[in-house]
Parts: C-alpha cells; structure tokens; sequence
C-alpha cells in the first residue's frame, strides 16, 4: 500500500510505502522490497482491474517457501 502526496497540481509522489501482506512500514533507503503491478486481462474473472503489490523481503520469503517450484536465482 502507498500513501502519496500532491507534489505538483497533476502530480503525486509516494512518499510512504506500507507491505500489504504484513503492513510493516517499507524504509526504502534502508530495504528492498517487491513491487507487483498486475493488469488483468480478457480470460480472468477480474477483467481490466489493475492490482499493485508492494510486500517486504521477510514477507516474500515467507511466501516462496510455500511455492511448488522456487524462484530462479
């Protein structure tokens, strides 16, 4: 989750980034972290929703450790 403020008149920045999976505050300059950005298309159910994911490194591991085949590294 993002919290933005107006920078310009027609412009936002994020100036805050929360992980969506745990709500922790994400220190970008101390931390990394994974951004998804996903639009769904014609054969979902979710047609032309667009869905952001911002999750921090603990969470992301937390999360492959249950997949059936790991990321490449």
């Amino acid at each position: 989750m993002r919290q933005y403020e107006i920078v310009e008149k027609q412009t936002t920045e994020a100036v805050r980034i929360f992980c969506d999976c745990c709500g922790k505050e994400i220190q970008t300059n101390q931390e990394d972290y994974l951004e998804i950005e996903k639009v769904w298309g014609y054969f979902s159910n979710k047609d032309g929703d667009r869905h952001q994911l911002d999750i921090c490194e603990d969470c992301y591991d937390a999360w492959v450790r249950g997949f059936a085949h790991t990321p490449m590294k």
